[in-house]
C-alpha cells in the first residue's frame, strides 16, 4: 500500500519512477574530449539521458586507450566505433558487438589543398596526397577502385602539416571539423576542403555500439541511450552548447573555445550529423540499403571479403523514429 501511495504521489507531481533511481551506464569515446563528441556531453548536461532513466558517464578515449576492448571486458556499456569498416571487421572476427545507431551520417574525412588547387575531387589526381597507413588500407582503396587514384601519388602522412603547407602541389588528409583550422593558424591561409562523403564514400561514422547481449537483455537501456544521444545532438547543434563545451574542456583542458566552435559550425555546414536520411528519420538513423551499398563498394575495393555475413553486426531496431526532431531550431 505504501508503494502504491508513493507511485500515486509521483504521478501527481509529474515525476516518473525513473526519477527515483537511475541506471548507471558508461560510454567510451574514440578520442580525447572534443567538439565531435559534443552531443553526448550535451545529453549528460541537459538531462536527456536522465529523462528515460540513465545516469551516463563518458569515458574519453586517447592514444593509449582502447574503449572497445574495455567494453568487451565488461568495463563499459557502450562504445563509439569509427565507421562501418569497424562494424564489418567485428563481424569478420566474430566479435559480438552490435552497431545500434550512426551519429554521423557522413564520414568527416577530407583532403585539404592549397586554395584553388582542389576545386573538385578529380583535381586531387594532379597532386601528391599525404595519407596515413590506416587511410591507405581503407578509404584510399576505395579511391583507387572507384576513382582511379594510384599508389604512386600517395605520400606517407606522419601527422605533420608542414610538408603540405610548404608545397602547393600536395593534398593532405584531415577531419573537416579540425585540421582546416589547424592549417589556418599555422599557415595564415584557409585551405580548400574536399569531403570524401560528398565524392561517394558512403560510410556512416561515429557509430554507437554495444554488446549483443546488451541488445538482447537490456533493450530499454539501449533505446534510452540512443534516444538521449539524438536529443543531445539536436541541442548541441541547434541550441545552447555552453554547458557541454564546459564539460568537454574539463575532460580535455587543452581544447579551446575556438576549436569547439569551429567543430560545431563545420559539422553543421557539411551535414556531418544532420543530413540525408536523418533529415526525415532523425539523428542516428541507419538503413539497410545504405549499409549494403557501402559494403559492396568496399568489397569491390578489396577492403573486405565479399562473402562476409555482417547482418548480425548491426540492428535498425532503435533508430529512424524521429526522436528529438522537434528540437531542431
Amino acid at each position: 500500500m505504501k508503494r502504491i501511495l508513493i507511485l500515486s504521489a509521483l504521478a501527481g507531481s509529474g515525476l516518473a519512477p525513473a526519477a527515483m533511481a537511475q541506471t548507471a551506464v558508461s560510454f567510451g569515446t574514440n578520442w580525447v574530449a572534443q567538439g565531435e563528441h559534443g552531443g553526448y556531453y550535451q545529453a549528460v548536461e541537459d538531462g536527456s539521458y536522465k529523462e528515460c532513466g540513465l545516469d551516463v558517464t563518458i569515458v574519453p578515449g586517447g592514444p593509449q586507450v582502447n574503449n572497445r576492448a574495455m567494453m568487451l571486458a565488461g568495463k563499459i556499456d557502450f562504445n563509439m566505433a569509427g565507421n562501418l569498416l569497424s562494424t564489418f571487421n567485428a563481424a569478420a572476427e566474430g566479435v559480438p558487438v552490435v552497431a545500434v545507431a550512426a551519429t554521423f551520417q557522413k564520414e568527416p574525412q577530407v583532403f585539404l589543398t592549397h586554395p584553388g588547387k582542389g576545386k573538385t575531387f578529380d583535381d586531387l589526381k594532379k597532386l601528391k596526397i599525404y595519407v596515413s597507413d590506416e587511410g591507405f588500407a581503407s578509404y584510399y582503396l576505395w579511391m583507387k577502385s572507384a576513382h582511379g587514384f594510384t599508389d604512386e601519388q600517395r605520400e606517407v602522412y606522419t601527422f605533420n602539416m608542414a610538408p603540405f603547407i610548404a608545397d602547393e602541389n600536395t593534398a593532405i588528409q584531415g577531419y573537416v571539423s579540425s585540421e582546416p583550422l589547424m592549417v589556418q593558424k599555422e599557415a595564415g591561409w584557409t585551405p580548400d576542403s574536399l569531403l570524401l562523403a560528398d565524392a561517394g564514400y558512403g560510410t556512416y561514422s561515429t557509430l554507437i555500439e554495444t554488446m549483443a547481449d546488451t541488445v538482447a537483455t537490456r533493450p530499454e537501456v539501449v533505446q534510452c541511450f540512443v534516444d538521449g544521444s539524438a536529443k543531445g545532438w539536436y541541442n548541441y547543434l541547434y541550441g545552447d552548447a555552453s554547458k557541454a563545451d564546459a564539460r568537454i574542456k574539463a575532460d580535455n583542458p587543452e581544447i579551446t573555445d575556438e576549436q569547439l566552435a569551429f567543430a560545431r559550425e563545420q559539422m553543421k555546414a557539411y551535414g556531418i550529423v544532420d543530413s540525408g536520411d536523418a533529415l526525415e528519420k532523425g539523428i542516428g538513423v541507419m538503413t539497410k540499403e545504405h549499409i549494403d551499398g557501402f559494403f559492396k563498394d568496399m568489397a569491390e575495393a578489396g577492403a573486405i571479403s565479399p562473402d562476409l555475413d555482417y547482418s548480425k553486426a548491426y540492428t535498425l531496431d532503435f533508430v529512424g523514429k524521429g526522436v528529438g526532431m522537434e528540437m531542431k531550431k
